[in-house]
């Protein structure tokens, strides 16, 4: 099962605002681009960006050069003209229409561009020497996110999809701990608690009676809810591990998830799902309480690491 859902428009935290302006300058620095010549060559920037254009496309005009590199058609025009007098780029008349110059690499110009690639994929590859895999692939999708977001593109859609999927369950893990630390101040003792429940419903979610659904944009797991239909006895569901990245929230995809999961529910005939949770998620109790639930029980606990007001909240069909 899978449902597209829009991304929403956030406003931009202060806090990340400056680290992002900063290591966007130091990344201009390390790669070159404020050297006479970029990416092991003496030409400046715009050049060599459109040498890799037009080897990447084969052949283009200047209107398309100048329309992809966001440069004015005059400035496009004398780069043009240098690259052509260097011998890198030769201009074609248009089959139908003469004064249209078709724009491609000459065999130097190919190798020009061999070497800049080259150049550029041994910079990447020392970078990330240094790096987790982990750690790599957040670079890869933050990078090209941010790059997304420049360009006034819109940000591909969320996913919910289900089933098991790898580091998937980790990452539920990850999103509860990291949200609770600054909510709540939960430290180990949640995760650990976490991390056992999750370890147990592992082995059973393949289970006809069991559903797990994560929301996934591109390959990042965003968002996880599930039904576990055997830790509580017959007849009964338990929604558990629902959680949002904060970059979604707003979107309507915590109302979603809730809602996949209980209509799973009442599909497998459960006639009651309970959730557990805390006094103070007024977001969440309000999302519960339009799904149908109806608090049942509340007193002070401390199965998470700290004592809390305890919630829980049951939903009969």
């Amino acid at each position: 099962m899978m449902q597209l859902i829009g991304p929403p428009m956030t406003q931009p935290s202060a806090t990340h605002i400056e680290p992002i302006r900063d290591a966007s300058r130091q990344v201009v620095r390390a790669l070159g681009f404020l050297r006479s010549g970029l990416a092991g060559t003496d030409l400046p920037a715009s050049a060599v960006h459109a040498l890799l254009e037009i080897g990447a496309r084969g052949r283009l005009t200047a209107g398309v050069l100048a329309t992809v590199l966001q440069l004015d058609r005059s400035s496009v025009s004398r780069m043009l003209r240098r690259l052509v007098a260097r011998g890198d780029v030769r201009e074609e008349p248009g089959e139908a229409d003469g004064r249209l110059k078709w724009l491609s690499l000459t065999p130097q110009g190919q190798d020009r561009c061999a070497a800049i690639h080259a150049f550029g994929r041994a910079q990447v590859a020392s970078a990330l020497a240094r790096l987790t895999e982990a750690e790599a692939l957040q670079v890869r999708t933050g990078l090209g996110l941010y790059a997304t977001a420049l360009t006034d593109a819109p940000l591909p859609p969320a996913v919910i999809e289900t089933g098991y999927l790898p580091g998937a369950l980790a990452r539920c893990i990850e999103l509860h701990a990291r949200h609770y630390a600054a909510f709540a101040g939960f430290g180990r003792p949640f995760e650990a608690v976490l991390a056992a429940g999750l370890a147990d419903f592992a082995g059973r979610m393949d289970r006809p009676c069991n559903r797990f659904w994560r929301v996934m944009r591109q390959d990042r797991v965003l968002g996880t809810i599930a039904i576990d239909g055997e830790d509580l006895g017959p007849g009964i569901a338990h929604l558990r591990w629902f959680i949002l990245d904060a970059e979604l929230r707003g979107a309507g995809l915590g109302r979603a998830l809730v809602q996949q999961a209980l209509a799973f529910a009442d599909a497998a005939g459960y006639g009651e799902t309970h959730l557990w949770t805390f006094r103070g998620l007024d977001a969440a109790r309000h999302l519960y309480e339009q799904a149908g639930f109806v608090l049942a029980d509340e007193k002070p606990g401390s199965q998470w690491g700290r004592e809390v007001i305890e919630q829980q909240f049951i939903r009969r069909r």
